[in-house]
């Protein structure tokens, strides 16, 4: 078999598995959230993945990356909900693209998108807390009179009403969704009644059953990682998705004191072999994580050492029989003895999502 370079090998079923295994668990329709080309996994392999595994929505933050996604053949319900000051939705609308709502004059862009025979179908966003996008409690009444106006003359569908979790503790997010209860309540005193209401994203989804509602929006747990520090992928039954892997791209045996990389932040303590990895920042390496990031290469697990570069980082393998084009696997599914996203995440002092993100377009994504 031939070792490639560098690669991210993208386990579709395991997608899918995890879509079933929360259907299972939460009971209700499963949002699942694709946006940031699907946490780095690849948008339209892994929304399809998703789809077949019985989610019947998709969610995205921005329009284009909807837009994306139907000129991929994805053709199920996707709701996008950040725009850009200003933006028009026209595109959207023409591409059945739902729109989540934060604002009265983003209300009023959706309806100016609407054509003759086909409302826009919208998701008015309730903040409860989060201080970020959404309507105002205070802005609540003018929001959803002028909502119910333009559904009943049949410029807009207000398809979904909801907001976001801060996860802050389980006390501050029944305190968001009783906020979210009140604005639920508020809408149906103006006739709105939306097919479905969310709220929970993948840790209120596994931890707080009354925040499930109509839908749940699951993002890191489709990709299954955790979203808690204190439970990792196996113990909420999910399975890893993207693996990490390259080659060894060059073996050299250095004498004790032999700096190491940028800076020689590093110097070898005793005469050691070091194999080059030909991966870094740009393509989604943690800088940060220089000197304890962790890889297997040929079942043994080592660590690098020295700075991480651009396009490359140091393994320190002592007196272990490494050559030139070896596998080496920087994280994936730890059941299986490798390093994880989370073990990366914890050397660099981030969260798993940011590890699996951040994976640059340079390293291809090969569906398994």
């Amino acid at each position: 078999m031939t070792v490639p370079f560098r690669e991210a090998t993208i386990d579709l079923d395991a997608i899918a598995d995890n879509v079933r295994h929360l259907r299972r668990l939460t009971g209700t329709e499963i949002i699942a959230v694709v946006k940031a080309n699907a946490y780095g996994h690849g948008a339209a392999a892994a929304a399809v993945a998703a789809l077949s595994g019985g989610a019947t929505r998709l969610g995205v933050a921005e329009i284009a990356e909807a837009i994306d996604l139907r000129r991929q053949g994805v053709h199920a319900p996707i709701v996008a909900w950040l725009h850009a000051p200003g933006e028009r939705f026209a595109e959207a609308a023409a591409q059945n693209v739902e729109l989540g709502i934060s604002s009265f004059d983003q209300l009023q862009a959706a309806a100016a998108a609407a054509m003759l025979d086909r409302p826009v179908s919208v998701h008015l966003k309730l903040e409860t807390g989060l201080s970020r996008n959404g309507v105002a409690p205070a802005d609540w009444g003018r929001v959803l009179a002028e909502a119910a106006r333009l559904e009943r003359i049949g410029r807009l569908r207000i398809t979904g009403l909801f907001s976001h979790l801060s996860n802050t503790s389980p006390d501050d997010d029944r305190a968001a969704l009783a906020l979210f209860d009140e604005g639920v309540a508020a809408a149906a005193s103006f006739g709105i009644r939306p097919e479905i209401r969310h709220i929970a994203a993948t840790a209120a989804a596994i931890d707080l059953p009354e925040t499930r509602l109509d839908a749940v929006r699951i993002g890191i747990g489709l990709y299954g990682l955790s979203p808690f520090d204190d439970r990792r992928s196996a113990a909420l039954g999910l399975r890893p998705a993207m693996t990490l892997r390259g080659s060894v791209a060059a073996v050299r045996r250095v004498p004790a004191g032999a700096g190491v990389s940028y800076g020689y932040d590093h110097r070898a303590e005793t005469d050691t072999t070091l194999a080059l990895i030909p991966l870094g920042y740009a393509d989604g390496v943690p800088r940060s994580g220089s000197g304890r990031l962790p890889v297997s290469i040929a079942g043994r697990r080592f660590r690098n050492v020295g700075r991480v570069a651009m396009d490359q980082f140091v393994v320190d393998v002592g007196d272990a029989p490494v050559s030139t084009g070896d596998e080496v696997v920087l994280f994936g599914d730890p059941t299986l003895g490798l390093p994880s996203a989370d073990d990366w995440a914890d050397a660099a002092g981030t969260i798993n999502y940011e590890i699996v993100t951040r994976i640059g377009n340079r390293v291809p994504r090969r569906a398994s």
